[in-house]
Protein backbone atom coordinates (compact mmCIF):
# COMPACT_ATOMS: atom_id res chain seq x y z
CA UNK A 1 0.00 0.00 0.00
CA UNK A 2 1.52 3.28 -1.10
CA UNK A 3 1.48 6.24 1.36
CA UNK A 4 -1.27 8.22 -1.01
CA UNK A 5 -3.60 5.19 -0.37
CA UNK A 6 -3.19 4.73 3.16
CA UNK A 7 -3.60 8.39 3.66
CA UNK A 8 -7.18 7.66 1.39
CA UNK A 9 -8.05 5.15 3.81
CA UNK A 10 -7.65 7.22 6.46
CA UNK A 11 -9.78 10.19 5.94
CA UNK A 12 -12.48 7.59 4.21
CA UNK A 13 -12.57 5.93 7.97
CA UNK A 14 -12.32 9.66 9.87
CA UNK A 15 -15.53 10.13 7.32
CA UNK A 16 -17.77 7.02 7.71
CA UNK A 17 -17.41 6.94 11.74
CA UNK A 18 -20.83 6.86 13.38
CA UNK A 19 -20.92 8.61 16.28
CA UNK A 20 -23.88 9.85 18.60
CA UNK A 21 -25.08 12.38 21.64
CA UNK A 22 -27.21 11.21 23.90
CA UNK A 23 -29.13 13.76 25.62
CA UNK A 24 -31.72 13.70 28.85
CA UNK A 25 -34.97 16.09 28.03
CA UNK A 26 -35.99 17.25 31.81
CA UNK A 27 -33.91 19.74 32.78
CA UNK A 28 -31.51 19.47 30.15
CA UNK A 29 -33.80 20.36 27.04
CA UNK A 30 -37.02 21.43 28.22
CA UNK A 31 -37.52 23.32 31.44
CA UNK A 32 -39.62 20.70 33.73
CA UNK A 33 -37.64 20.18 36.66
CA UNK A 34 -39.78 22.44 38.80
CA UNK A 35 -42.74 21.53 37.62
CA UNK A 36 -41.73 17.82 38.28
CA UNK A 37 -41.07 18.92 41.90
CA UNK A 38 -44.82 20.98 41.73
CA UNK A 39 -46.56 17.32 40.99
CA UNK A 40 -44.86 15.46 43.35
CA UNK A 41 -45.14 17.84 46.16
CA UNK A 42 -48.97 17.75 45.51
CA UNK A 43 -49.09 13.69 45.21
CA UNK A 44 -47.30 14.14 48.35
CA UNK A 45 -49.78 15.97 49.78
CA UNK A 46 -52.78 14.51 48.31
CA UNK A 47 -51.61 11.04 50.21
CA UNK A 48 -51.53 13.20 53.55
CA UNK A 49 -48.00 12.42 53.41
CA UNK A 50 -45.17 15.62 54.51
CA UNK A 51 -42.30 15.80 52.33
CA UNK A 52 -40.46 18.96 52.04
CA UNK A 53 -40.18 20.47 47.95
CA UNK A 54 -36.53 20.87 48.81
CA UNK A 55 -36.03 17.30 49.29
CA UNK A 56 -38.33 16.49 46.54
CA UNK A 57 -36.03 18.49 44.14
CA UNK A 58 -32.61 16.92 45.23
CA UNK A 59 -34.63 13.90 44.41
CA UNK A 60 -35.75 14.74 40.83
CA UNK A 61 -34.23 12.74 37.86
CA UNK A 62 -34.29 9.70 39.51
CA UNK A 63 -36.57 6.74 39.40
CA UNK A 64 -39.82 7.24 40.18
CA UNK A 65 -39.64 3.74 42.57
CA UNK A 66 -35.95 5.18 44.52
CA UNK A 67 -37.75 8.63 44.58
CA UNK A 68 -40.40 7.78 46.51
CA UNK A 69 -38.12 5.15 48.58
CA UNK A 70 -36.17 8.02 49.79
CA UNK A 71 -38.44 10.58 50.50
CA UNK A 72 -40.33 8.31 52.72
CA UNK A 73 -37.55 6.24 54.35
CA UNK A 74 -39.23 3.46 52.25
CA UNK A 75 -42.58 3.04 55.03
CA UNK A 76 -45.76 3.52 52.09
CA UNK A 77 -46.89 0.15 51.22
CA UNK A 78 -47.34 -0.56 47.66
CA UNK A 79 -50.62 0.43 47.09
CA UNK A 80 -49.57 3.92 48.16
CA UNK A 81 -46.60 3.74 46.20
CA UNK A 82 -49.14 2.95 43.01
CA UNK A 83 -50.89 5.90 44.44
CA UNK A 84 -47.90 8.67 43.96
CA UNK A 85 -47.37 7.84 40.79
CA UNK A 86 -50.53 7.89 39.44
CA UNK A 87 -51.37 11.25 40.98
CA UNK A 88 -48.05 12.84 40.08
CA UNK A 89 -48.70 11.49 36.72
CA UNK A 90 -52.08 13.60 36.47
CA UNK A 91 -50.27 16.45 38.20
CA UNK A 92 -48.01 16.77 35.52
CA UNK A 93 -50.48 16.39 32.68
CA UNK A 94 -52.42 19.12 34.32
CA UNK A 95 -48.88 21.14 34.15
CA UNK A 96 -47.75 20.72 30.90
CA UNK A 97 -49.08 23.92 29.52
CA UNK A 98 -46.06 25.71 31.79
CA UNK A 99 -43.59 23.23 29.58
CA UNK A 100 -40.85 25.76 27.82
CA UNK A 101 -37.55 24.80 25.78
CA UNK A 102 -34.75 25.82 27.74
CA UNK A 103 -32.05 28.45 26.10
CA UNK A 104 -30.59 27.09 22.68
CA UNK A 105 -32.11 23.38 23.31
CA UNK A 106 -33.73 22.91 19.64
CA UNK A 107 -30.85 24.86 17.99
CA UNK A 108 -27.86 22.49 20.00
CA UNK A 109 -30.06 19.69 18.84
CA UNK A 110 -30.29 20.30 15.26
CA UNK A 111 -26.49 21.34 15.10
CA UNK A 112 -25.22 18.26 16.50
CA UNK A 113 -27.60 16.54 13.53
CA UNK A 114 -26.24 18.76 11.19
CA UNK A 115 -22.52 17.82 11.77
CA UNK A 116 -23.55 14.30 11.56
CA UNK A 117 -23.97 13.03 14.69
CA UNK A 118 -26.87 10.80 15.69
CA UNK A 119 -29.30 12.20 18.21
CA UNK A 120 -30.38 10.28 20.76
CA UNK A 121 -33.14 11.18 23.21
CA UNK A 122 -32.15 9.18 26.40
CA UNK A 123 -35.13 9.26 28.84
CA UNK A 124 -37.10 7.08 30.80
CA UNK A 125 -39.79 9.16 31.17
CA UNK A 126 -43.15 7.88 30.84
CA UNK A 127 -44.67 8.09 27.04
CA UNK A 128 -47.44 10.44 28.40
CA UNK A 129 -44.70 12.55 29.80
CA UNK A 130 -42.97 11.45 26.57
CA UNK A 131 -45.54 12.68 23.94
CA UNK A 132 -45.88 16.31 26.10
CA UNK A 133 -42.44 17.00 25.85
CA UNK A 134 -41.56 15.77 22.21
CA UNK A 135 -44.51 18.55 21.38
CA UNK A 136 -42.43 21.19 22.99
CA UNK A 137 -39.21 20.29 21.81
CA UNK A 138 -40.95 19.57 17.80
CA UNK A 139 -37.35 18.36 16.83
CA UNK A 140 -38.29 16.70 13.45
CA UNK A 141 -35.93 14.53 11.68
CA UNK A 142 -32.87 16.12 13.75
CA UNK A 143 -33.73 13.24 16.30
CA UNK A 144 -32.14 9.75 15.23
CA UNK A 145 -33.81 7.60 18.04
CA UNK A 146 -35.69 8.28 21.02
CA UNK A 147 -35.83 5.56 24.59
CA UNK A 148 -38.86 5.47 26.96
CA UNK A 149 -39.77 4.44 30.93
CA UNK A 150 -41.61 1.24 28.23
CA UNK A 151 -37.77 0.47 27.70
CA UNK A 152 -36.60 -0.34 30.89
CA UNK A 153 -37.90 -1.33 34.49
CA UNK A 154 -35.53 1.12 36.31
CA UNK A 155 -34.45 4.49 35.32
CA UNK A 156 -31.36 6.65 35.96
CA UNK A 157 -28.82 6.17 37.64
CA UNK A 158 -29.50 2.57 36.50
CA UNK A 159 -27.41 2.50 33.07
CA UNK A 160 -29.81 0.67 31.04
CA UNK A 161 -31.34 3.31 29.57
CA UNK A 162 -28.23 4.29 28.31
CA UNK A 163 -27.54 1.10 26.95
CA UNK A 164 -30.25 0.98 25.10
CA UNK A 165 -29.95 4.60 23.46
CA UNK A 166 -26.42 3.47 22.42
CA UNK A 167 -27.89 0.53 20.68
CA UNK A 168 -30.32 2.61 19.03
CA UNK A 169 -27.33 4.59 17.86
CA UNK A 170 -25.58 1.85 16.69
CA UNK A 171 -22.79 3.32 18.53
CA UNK A 172 -20.17 2.38 21.27
CA UNK A 173 -19.13 4.19 24.03
CA UNK A 174 -16.48 5.29 22.92
CA UNK A 175 -18.38 6.85 19.87
CA UNK A 176 -20.84 8.60 21.87
CA UNK A 177 -21.26 11.42 24.97
CA UNK A 178 -24.16 12.23 27.31
CA UNK A 179 -25.53 15.62 27.93
CA UNK A 180 -27.82 15.65 31.28
CA UNK A 181 -28.60 18.20 33.91
CA UNK A 182 -28.09 15.79 37.01
CA UNK A 183 -26.22 13.45 38.68
CA UNK A 184 -27.98 10.42 37.95
CA UNK A 185 -27.05 10.96 34.28
CA UNK A 186 -23.42 11.58 34.75
CA UNK A 187 -23.48 8.47 36.54
CA UNK A 188 -25.94 5.69 34.77
CA UNK A 189 -23.43 7.08 32.23
CA UNK A 190 -20.72 6.58 33.70
CA UNK A 191 -21.43 3.19 34.37
CA UNK A 192 -22.23 2.73 30.36
CA UNK A 193 -19.00 3.69 29.61
CA UNK A 194 -19.65 7.30 28.54
CA UNK A 195 -18.71 10.48 29.64
CA UNK A 196 -21.10 13.54 30.74
CA UNK A 197 -21.27 16.99 29.80
CA UNK A 198 -23.40 18.53 32.06
CA UNK A 199 -25.80 21.73 32.01
CA UNK A 200 -26.77 24.03 35.40
CA UNK A 201 -30.63 24.26 33.75
CA UNK A 202 -31.94 21.72 35.56
CA UNK A 203 -31.18 23.16 39.35
CA UNK A 204 -28.22 20.70 40.39
CA UNK A 205 -25.02 22.62 41.29
CA UNK A 206 -21.91 22.63 39.23
CA UNK A 207 -19.69 21.18 42.57
CA UNK A 208 -22.35 17.85 42.48
CA UNK A 209 -21.99 17.22 38.91
CA UNK A 210 -18.46 17.36 38.57
CA UNK A 211 -18.05 15.08 41.65
CA UNK A 212 -20.28 12.42 40.01
CA UNK A 213 -17.79 12.65 37.37
CA UNK A 214 -18.70 15.26 34.80
CA UNK A 215 -16.46 16.09 32.24
CA UNK A 216 -17.56 19.94 31.62
CA UNK A 217 -20.02 22.01 32.96
CA UNK A 218 -22.40 25.06 31.27
CA UNK A 219 -25.05 27.07 32.30
CA UNK A 220 -27.19 25.33 29.56
CA UNK A 221 -27.79 24.17 26.25
CA UNK A 222 -26.99 27.71 24.74
CA UNK A 223 -23.58 27.73 26.52
CA UNK A 224 -22.85 24.34 24.84
CA UNK A 225 -23.67 25.67 21.04
CA UNK A 226 -21.50 28.64 21.53
CA UNK A 227 -18.64 26.42 22.49
CA UNK A 228 -19.56 23.28 20.21
CA UNK A 229 -15.72 23.34 18.38
CA UNK A 230 -14.27 23.82 21.40
CA UNK A 231 -15.88 21.37 23.72
CA UNK A 232 -16.29 17.84 24.59
CA UNK A 233 -18.52 17.01 22.10
CA UNK A 234 -16.78 18.74 19.00
CA UNK A 235 -14.63 15.56 18.41
CA UNK A 236 -17.75 13.26 17.43
CA UNK A 237 -18.72 16.01 15.30
CA UNK A 238 -17.88 16.65 11.37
Amino acid sequence: MTADSTSDTITTTHRTRTTAVLFDIDGTLVDSNFLHIEAWARAFWQCDLEVPAWRIQRAIGADSSELIGSLTDDDVDEQTRTQLKTLHAKNYAELGPRLVLLPGARELVRAIAERSARVVLATSAPQEELDLLLRVLDLGDAVHAVTSGEDVDTAKPDPGIIAIALERAEVGPDDAIMIGDASWDVLAAEKAGLATVAVLSGGTGEHELRDAGAVAVYDDAAAILSDLDGGPVASLLR
